[in-house]
């Protein structure tokens, strides 16, 4: 379930602009601040079951922005290489190794 929570909260930061104004604040207020589906209904004066629905279809829709844009995948990639690079400069590792990671980086772009 923690993971699950991670993933979305990364690609909601990545995708939020693509969002109705309505999904933003369910997403904002069930995932970032922490409010119960309940809480959520009664300060919009909706029923849970649309609070539910209404976030579940926002995750899929980021799910689907994900798979069609990769922004979050590229992200972990890219922060992998730069782990990967920085590891390699401190062990002072040869220029071919290093010049790898940053071909790599590149091509991400």
């Amino acid at each position: 379930m923690i993971e699950k929570t991670i993933r979305i909260n990364y690609l909601y930061d990545f995708y939020q602009s693509l969002l109705t104004d309505k999904q933003n604040k369910y997403m904002r207020m069930y995932y970032l601040d922490d409010w119960s589906l309940g809480e959520i209904s009664e300060h919009f004066e909706v029923s849970r079951q649309a609070v539910y629905d209404n976030i579940r279809r926002t995750e899929a829709l980021l799910e689907e922005y994900e798979e069609k844009l990769s922004l979050f995948s590229r992200y972990q990639e890219r922060s992998a290489l730069i782990k990967e690079l920085r590891e390699l400069t401190e062990k002072s590792a040869e220029k071919e190794e290093i010049l790898r990671v940053l071909h790599t980086l590149d091509k991400l772009e």
